[in-house]
């Protein structure tokens, strides 16, 4: 962090954009990011951007966070998901000791990888035990440690209970070297993110690095970005790596058009249609992400003067994160088909760009039951306000 003091992570982010598209080609066909652009995210801090200060990390505000995710996703969607992925993942700080942190984050590369909840670990004296596998552990080809949540079950085989009768849900953290892992990522999008499987057999984990991330009870970091869940930051990182992939395809778009005059009709820069299309293409973008900054900023200003978060906040991320994916999936959409022949070429990027695009739109933080589960909030809970309006 101390190598560029005088520039910020988001133009620390833009200035990597050029090594990042070079090695783009690389990336996609090994799926994995080369030593060169892994080399460049450690060195300039950007894997750090949410370890907290107090660890020597950024703490950035969310808004920052987002900024930066977009101008890497410009570059390439595969390196942008691997870097959010693993920043969120660094989140987890904020719920351990600060030995188990250290050793964990402070130890280079300092990089954790996680991939979906699943299983059970068995509580045991000093720790638990696991024997599972996980998948889809985003960034996991460049991580140190791995982790993974689980429901925990005491000795006897009976289910741990929070105080308020739930499941208790832990975040295991062990070495990469632990674990056994599983090269899966045969894809048609996001290729470059190498989103592995793995599993461990009999493995003790010590209670130090068994986190109970996401509850407020044992958070140990009192900065407003830590009152909002991982999930939560996912979904609007991710969203932001959606409108970065989508300028960059709208930008190569618009510069084909500029130029290209298909066989036997006028130029596409004078078309009426085209001319039209990019307007409307142009509006539907700037509308986006106008609506994600916007929410995002309206939220980190209540949770930075020292509100609680709410339903209302949760609501309002959540379907600006999923309508932002979506919006930006049909830009893309729009651009490869103005692009017409030209788009079917690997060399243009046209193509990887609407396959990343599509796997983005794929995950779950593009789900189309957030609208259900926000339409359920809206209309039962008690919410004082509603989600979307500035308070």
């Amino acid at each position: 962090m101390n190598k560029h003091p005088g520039l910020d992570l988001v133009e620390r982010a833009r200035t990597l954009q050029p090594l990042i598209a070079r090695d783009a080609d690389e990336i996609e066909r090994t799926r994995r990011l080369t030593p060169d652009v892994t080399t460049a995210l450690i060195e300039n801090g950007l894997y750090r951007s949410l370890l907290p200060q107090s660890l020597g990390g950024a703490e950035l505000p969310l808004e920052s966070f987002m900024q930066m995710q977009e101008e890497i996703a410009k570059a390439d969607a595969s390196t942008a998901w691997c870097l959010g992925q693993c920043s969120v993942c660094a989140m987890t700080a904020a719920y351990l000791d600060a030995d188990a942190a250290n050793e964990i984050f402070n130890v280079a590369p300092g990089i954790l990888a996680w991939g979906a909840i699943n299983h059970e670990v068995q509580a045991v004296p000093g720790g638990y035990r696991a024997s599972a596998r996980w998948d889809f552990a985003s960034g996991s080809r460049q991580a140190s440690w791995l982790g993974a949540h689980v429901r925990v079950v005491e000795a006897d085989g009976s289910p741990r209970r929070k105080p308020d009768g739930s499941p208790e849900i832990r975040t295991i953290l062990f070495p990469v070297a632990d674990a056994t892992m599983y090269d899966v990522w045969d894809v048609i999008g996001l290729r470059g993110t190498g989103t592995d499987s793995y599993s461990v057999d009999n493995l003790f984990i010590p209670d130090k690095f068994a986190a109970l991330r996401d509850d407020p009870a044992a958070l140990r970091e009192d900065g407003p970005l830590y009152k909002l869940s991982t999930n939560m930051v996912f979904s609007m990182g991710f969203a932001a790596t959606s409108l970065g992939l989508a300028r960059a395809t709208l930008d190569a778009a618009t510069d084909l058009a500029r130029a290209k005059t298909p066989q036997g009709l006028k130029a596409m820069r004078d078309n009426n249609a085209v001319q039209g299309l990019i307007g409307r293409t142009e509006a539907t973008l700037r509308a986006a992400r106008a609506y994600l900054y916007t929410t995002a900023a309206e939220v980190w200003r209540d949770l930075a003067r020292g509100d609680a978060l709410t339903e209302q906040h949760r609501i309002a991320l959540r379907i600006a994160a999923t309508w932002t994916i979506h919006q930006s999936a049909a830009v893309v959409d729009t651009a490869y088909h103005m692009a017409g022949a030209t788009a079917v070429f690997s060399a243009n990027k046209f193509e990887r760009r609407f396959r990343d695009m599509h796997a983005i739109a794929q995950q779950v933080q593009a789900r189309d039951s957030h609208y259900e589960d926000a339409g359920k909030a809206i209309l039962f809970a008690d919410l004082d306000t509603p989600p979307t309006t500035a308070r």
